[in-house]
């Protein structure tokens, strides 16, 4: 009776520790597939900020909010591998699309952002930056992009016509631009910032560097 007893004791062992060892290997999955890229139709980048060689053979296009913490993060952390590993080899051309999930500050730095694109595009992704750089740590989330505040960001740069930045942003001269983003972020199915987009694949996790090499390697190889 023990032995029998026993032998029950060591099958319920054995099959607990099947159950954990399925459970892991499923766990272990699930987190791969979260990394992997979900097949969209191809962003149009026609007259988006970009920049990288014109006939890369990747385009990365980045959905971001200037308000938006996470972005700025992105900015911080991803961006700079991306430039020197991709963009400045020629492998990856790089456009970025304004999302405008926090109201009228994301749109008020979208407009600033493509005046300062339209009228001086070699400032441009200094001054892209910068409106990154001067969110606050804290209380991210009140009012900080405010036309003073663009302007005291632009006074940086002395390629920036301060006067017309001012005049574009009190009538709005760049709406149109800004209304074709908001296109591109219905279009792409884009929720969440940022959104990262290689050539025409969404990332499920924008912060996976190395699912990112390897989705951009990829697309690399097919080309050849």
């Amino acid at each position: 009776m023990k032995q029998n007893k026993n032998s029950k004791m060591k099958f319920v062992v054995v099959l607990t520790l099947m159950v954990v060892v399925i459970l892991a290997a499923f766990a272990v999955l699930s987190n791969k597939q979260e990394s992997l890229p979900t097949e969209i139709k191809q962003i149009d980048v026609t007259g988006q900020p970009s920049r990288g060689e014109k006939d890369a053979p990747v385009t990365v296009v980045e959905f971001g909010d200037f308000k938006c913490p996470a972005c700025k993060a992105w900015g911080e952390k991803i961006y700079p591998k991306l430039v020197n590993d991709y963009i400045e080899t020629g492998k990856v051309k790089f456009s970025f699309v304004n999302v405008l999930f926090h109201g009228k500050e994301s749109t008020l730095a979208s407009i600033a952002a493509e005046s300062v694109y339209e009228r001086n595009p070699d400032a441009y992704w200094n001054f892209h930056q910068a409106l990154f750089e001067a969110q606050p740590v804290e209380n991210h989330d009140g009012q900080w992009i405010t036309p003073e505040k663009v302007l005291e960001i632009a006074s940086v740069f002395p390629e920036i016509d301060q006067k017309l930045l001012k005049e574009d942003m009190e009538q709005e001269a760049t709406m149109e631009s800004v209304e074709i983003d908001k296109d591109l972020v219905s279009e792409a199915g884009v929720s969440l910032t940022p959104t990262i987009v290689i050539n025409g694949r969404m990332m499920e996790d924008p912060f996976d560097y190395e699912a990112i090499k390897s989705a951009i390697e990829q697309e690399i190889k097919d080309k050849d």
